[in-house]
């Protein structure tokens, strides 16, 4: 197999073109990401490039964790527990998260 380039899809967020996607990983189907100098992850779907859900990783640290820290870069898929590891550059510590839709 090659690393050639088989298609390109535009991500898009409420309909805006949602840029500076980091750290992707593919979940049941979906491609979740971080957004790079943001503390968000998104669900997208790869067919279409739309965000269909966010998730808020503001509240993972303290204030004085954050002082200490850099950017939020780091998902990863637990497949056997089905929950993501979620960390940051000079993170403390590395959260084990499972994300529920509300």
């Amino acid at each position: 197999e090659t690393f050639e380039v088989r298609r390109t899809v535009h991500v898009t967020k409420v309909g805006r073109p949602l840029r500076y996607l980091n750290e992707l990983e593919c979940v049941n189907g979906k491609v979740w990401a971080n957004v790079w100098q943001r503390d968000e992850i998104v669900r997208i779907d790869p067919q279409s490039g739309v965000v269909e859900a966010t998730v808020d990783a503001s509240g993972l640290l303290t204030r004085e964790e954050r002082r200490r820290t850099d950017v939020l870069n780091g998902i990863a898929w637990l497949p056997d527990r089905e929950r993501f590891l979620i960390t940051g550059k000079l993170w403390p510590w590395t959260f084990e998260v499972e994300l529920v839709e509300r």
